[in-house]
């Protein structure tokens, strides 16, 4: 079964027609993509925490904010047009998001205090929900899923697209930033989406190891792991901020 993920890291399927010419050692495996996972989110964690004191004490310079956050997107963007480069790339791509994450998180703790601990534990909460759904097949990545999955995205990428746009000329679109029922629905269903993309890339990485891709391909399973990690985080931060706006 060919599936596709609306992660644009997992976006093509790279392991149609290949051949992999490659042995047990030097072959993708999951728990080597486990273990590589596990470090890029190590190497986020600690930077993340550097930069939440900094932006705690008042000593966070807003260009560290901004750049860590359109140097992230660009290596994100390197890497998925040069999977290759990722056991170089997704150490750095965890750095820079980690400051951006670090940064952003502490500055928004200040006004709902214990927010961000809420976003990280129902992130990882629904991290390891899904992958309890995937692995025992609850719910089974088939094409049609997959399909539903990578529209629904690309439609909300559009979505972001055009807020940013219209935001440029002054005007903002309410349901995604407002903490009317509207708002809060929209969240919901994005936070929803970004856990059902976890789905697809736990199947990208599966079909990863079984096909025998080579060892880089764990960097690259991992790095796009955490493309979702990372949007599902924000998103739940997000929702969790409307919901304390209502009360």
């Amino acid at each position: 079964m060919k599936t596709t993920s609306g992660n644009p890291a997992f976006a093509r399927d790279m392991f149609a027609h290949m051949d992999w010419a490659a042995t047990r050692s030097t072959s993708m495996t999951i728990t080597g993509t486990v273990g590589k996972t596990a470090l890029l989110l190590a190497i986020l964690t600690a930077v993340a925490g550097v930069t939440w004191t900094q932006a705690a004490n008042h000593t966070l310079s807003p260009i560290l904010l901004f750049g860590s956050a359109i140097g992230g997107t660009i290596l994100a963007f390197v890497t998925i047009f040069k999977p290759t480069v990722a056991p170089y790339t997704a150490p750095f791509y965890a750095a820079l998001e980690g400051a951006f994450l670090g940064a952003i998180s502490s500055l928004i703790e200040k006004r709902y205090p214990g927010i961000a601990m809420q976003a990280v534990g129902l992130t990882f909460g629904t991290l390891a929900m899904m992958l309890f759904l995937y692995g025992t097949r609850i719910i089974q990545v088939t094409q049609r899923l997959a399909m539903g999955i990578v529209a629904a995205t690309g439609a909300i990428a559009l979505v972001y697209f055009v807020s940013i746009l219209v935001t440029m000329f002054g005007y903002s679109v309410p349901f995604i930033h407002g903490a009317t029922p509207l708002g809060i629905g929209f969240s919901l269903f994005v936070v929803g989406l970004a856990a059902f993309n976890l789905l697809l890339d736990f199947d990208f990485i599966e079909r990863g190891a079984a096909s025998a891709a080579p060892k880089w391909m764990e960097w690259y399973g991992a790095f796009g792991l955490m493309v979702t990690l990372i949007w599902l985080y924000l998103e739940i931060l997000r929702l969790l901020r409307k919901l304390q706006d209502r009360r």
